[in-house]
């Protein structure tokens, strides 16, 4: 049976794909079942109790539809960064807050700057709205901010992305070398500074809240898929000047959000306590990955976020057989899609329990394909 033939020339034109292959789908391919799940840079460690309870609480409810203005929500991450509910905007997860800010920027054929190897779905997004990528390969295991600035100001670029901490290497740069690269960016410009791994990394990684809310150019996205544990209830938000952030509310979704993964995001901020637990567990579990990588000869990177990229020492298609062979062990892990970066496997916290599968799996793997 043919398609529609009414497409736009630009869906007809790409390829349909999805950004990441999900253990669920390597399970029905392979007929196997996924053992430790340490591949997708998911908290393993889960939720607090508060947050579940705060579910089942108000699960009944769920009839409703959520407040299409997320007020209590802005209003409670207003009141711990120490900005106003106008700076925040609320989606569905930072991809779906990315998809809304290209919508807002790209014109088709307009550059869009960002790093060779740098988080897929960004580029899904430039690509479905007929953006140009244009990509600046990483120096050091690190985004070249120098180089990111050059591209921006030779293309004369709207949109720039850049993470920090840093998916697929886990490198970090310091709060002032960031507060300095946004500010040196033209004002034509418009900075995604994802923040996904924002508490999970070294204090001084971290620009203050107030260094960069002053700039209409710059828009920096959170989740709560990470150091929360709630990467199921897809909840994040975007932090801005009022009048940048506006534009959200021309194109979002107003009743895209979950009721109930509302509730979840209201009671994990309330329970800080948890989260100071819970990001002391992916330290110990990165020192974890860590000894089991060096215990094979292989070199952990230093990470800021919570999963490690372990240097395999050679090329892709060894890093590749690599998480291939794991996978049969059901083992789940992932690596960065690009070159040099793809000499590396990417391994996710996890509990003890994940982590001991995992290092007794690998030497047998490593010992398989020589």
């Amino acid at each position: 049976m043919s398609a529609f033939s009414r497409f736009t020339p630009l869906i007809s034109a790409l390829p349909s794909t999805v950004p990441f292959v999900g253990p669920e789908a390597l399970e029905r391919q392979r007929g196997l079942t996924v053992q430790a799940r340490i591949g997708a840079n998911e908290n393993g460690f889960g939720p607090a109790l508060s947050v579940i309870e705060a579910m089942r609480e108000q699960a009944g409810d769920i009839w409703k539809y959520n407040d299409p203005e997320n007020f209590a929500l802005k209003g409670a991450l207003a009141t711990h960064l120490g900005v106003q509910p106008a700076n925040i905007a609320v989606g569905e997860g930072i991809d779906s807050l990315l998809g809304l800010i290209v919508r807002m920027v790209v014109e088709p054929g307009a550059p869009v700057v960002t790093s060779l190897g740098g988080y897929p779905t960004f580029n899904f997004h430039v690509a479905g709205f007929g953006g140009r990528l244009v990509t600046v390969p990483y120096v050091d295991d690190r985004e070249d901010l120098d180089g990111l600035l050059a591209a921006v100001k030779r293309e004369n670029a709207p949109l720039v992305y850049f993470a920090n901490p840093d998916n697929p290497m886990g490198s970090w740069w310091d709060a002032e070398k960031i507060v300095a690269f946004a500010r040196a960016l033209p004002e034509s410009c418009l900075l995604i500074l994802d923040e996904a791994y924002s508490e999970t990394g070294p204090a001084n990684s971290l620009p203050d809240i107030s260094a960069l809310i002053d700039l209409p150019n710059a828009l920096r996205t959170r989740t709560f898929s990470k150091a929360y544990g709630l990467a199921g209830a897809r909840v994040g938000y975007a932090i801005g000047v009022p009048e940048t952030v506006l534009a959200f509310d021309k194109i979002r979704n107003h009743f895209g959000m979950n009721r109930l993964a509302t509730a979840a995001a209201l009671a994990a901020l309330k329970d800080q306590a948890y989260l100071a637990e819970v990001v002391g567990k992916i330290r110990a579990a990165r020192e974890h990955i860590g000894t089991i990588a060096r215990n094979n000869g292989l070199s952990p990177l230093a990470s800021a976020t919570n999963f490690v990229a372990v240097d395999c020492g050679r090329d892709g298609a060894y890093a590749r057989a690599i998480v291939d062979g794991l996978i049969q062990h059901g083992i789940f892990i992932r690596m960065p899609g690009v070159a040099p970066l793809n000499r590396c496997i990417r391994i996710s916290v996890g509990p003890k329990r994940d982590l001991d599968l995992l290092a007794e799996a690998l030497p047998k793997v490593l010992k398989a394909i020589g």
